[in-house]
Formats: C-alpha cells, sequence, structure tokens
C-alpha cells in the first residue's frame, strides 16, 4: 500500500476541532515543524481545526512550531513535562490569562503513558510524583513495601511525526536524536501522519534499520530540507 502524500496542506486536512495531537520532538529535534505551520495554515484559511489537545514534551519556544500553534488559539489543553523551556512566552502568557490548560506529567511518566498506549495498555504504577501535588486524586499502591502512583494510558486521534528515511509503505528510521517521542507517538495514535527528508521505495531501508513499522503509519510526505526549530528562533522567525 502506498502511503504518500503529495502534499503538506493534504497531510493535515482531517484533523479535525477538539482533536488529541501528539507532536514529535525533544525541544527541537523530530520536531515536525512543517506539519505544525501547515495545520496553522488550514487554520488561518478555515478556522479550523481548533479547541486541541496536544501532546509534547516541552510547551514550545519563540513563535514557531509548537509555540505557533498556541499563539494562533488553536490549543485547548497541553499535556507535556517541561511547560518551561528555551524561549516559552507564547505558552506563558496564554496559560497565566487562563486560556489554556495544562496537565504537567513528569517525562519518564509521560514517555510511559504514550508507550502504554500504543502496546494496549490501560494503566501502570509508577513511583515518580507520589507525595506531590502530581499525585493527588490518583489511585496509590504498595508493592514491596513501596508506594506507587497509578498512571493512565495516553492515546491521541493523530500523530504528527518527523523521520529521515521512509519507504512507501510507512517504514521508517529517524535521525539520531530525533527519535525521542516519535516512535512511542506513532503507536499511541489512531492516524500517523509523518514528514520524511526522503521516502524511498520498498525495500530500500535494511529491515534490521526499520525503527517504525509501516503498521504503525497512516500517511506520509517528503520535506527534502526540513527546518530546525531553534535556528528559526535565532533568526527571530514568526509563523506566518
Amino acid at each position: 500500500m502506498d502511503k504518500t502524500i503529495s502534499t503538506l496542506a493534504e497531510a493535515v486536512a482531517e484533523i479535525g476541532d477538539g482533536a488529541t495531537v501528539m507532536i514529535g520532538g525533544f525541544g527541537g529535534s523530530g520536531s515536525p515543524i512543517e506539519l505544525i505551520h501547515a495545520l496553522i495554515d488550514r487554520f488561518r484559511e478555515t478556522g479550523s481545526p481548533r479547541n486541541l489537545t496536544v501532546v509534547n514534551n516541552n510547551a514550545g519556544n519563540g513563535h514557531v512550531g509548537l509555540a505557533a500553534l498556541i499563539e494562533h488559539g488553536m490549543v485547548q489543553k497541553l499535556i507535556c513535562s517541561f511547560p518551561r523551556s528555551a524561549d516559552p512566552r507564547v505558552f506563558t502568557e496564554k496559560y497565566l490569562a487562563g486560556e489554556i490548560e495544562l496537565e504537567l506529567v513528569p517525562q519518564g511518566t509521560l514517555a510511559e503513558r504514550i508507550r502504554a498506549g500504543g502496546a494496549g495498555i490501560p494503566a501502570f504504577y509508577t513511583p515518580t510524583a507520589y507525595g506531590t501535588d502530581l499525585a493527588k486524586g490518583k489511585v496509590i499502591a504498595e508493592f514491596e513495601g513501596r508506594p506507587y502512583v497509578q498512571e493512565r494510558w495516553l492515546k491521541a486521534d493523530f500523530a504528527l511525526v518527523k523521520a529521515h528515511l521512509g519507504d512507501r509503505q510507512g517504514n521508517l528510521t529517524y535521525n539520531k536524536a530525533a527519535r525521542n517521542f516519535n516512535p512511542l507517538m506513532c503507536m499511541a495514535a489512531a492516524t500517523t501522519i509523518v514528514q520524511v527528508t526522503r521516502i524511498v521505495e520498498p525495500g530500500s531501508i535494511d529491515p534490521e534499520h526499520v525503527v517504525t513499522p509501516g503498521i504503525f503509519v497512516q500517511g506520509l510526505v517528503e520535506v527534502f530540507d526540513p527546518q530546525q526549530e531553534e535556528v528559526l528562533n535565532r533568526a527571530g522567525a514568526h509563523h506566518p
């Protein structure tokens, strides 16, 4: 099955109001800037999507990528680990104004909640956050004399992911640290949309090098020279 998509606009066309969207990236590494900007462009043209719940490691930086998505008022709730990063002014202003909700999740717990969503595990226990505000209202159980907090899986309607190589059947490789949250999010989303630096023919990627099998990918679009969040921010870029 050929899963290639011709344009970025077509790739994000099915994301609707109120959707839960996982966005890959650990900071700028692995962040699908072009897909995010295509979603913003669609919003500016049609007024949709809005009221999104976004799952990401941080709250965005500067005025590009996730920060721009928040700045345009498209995000109702953010689930993340680091709302305070290099330049989170957009999120900070929206949060203090009561215009966006925040669910704070420790980074390891966030990764495991996403992994659990992809693996079909509805809940698990971790000692992380026990005795803090983040554990309030959650089930606590004791194992071998130590208290653990029950955490629930995280699943999404869509995942926006950045990969390096992708064949037409959706098998993916990643560029070094850009791997981060992306493979987990591919598994946890009902629809995974990927921007890849290069699309190759099936069989071109050594099966031993495939990180994300094509079964977890519904569409991929080629972005030959992807932008890097940090480079854009150093240049003072805004989107649009």
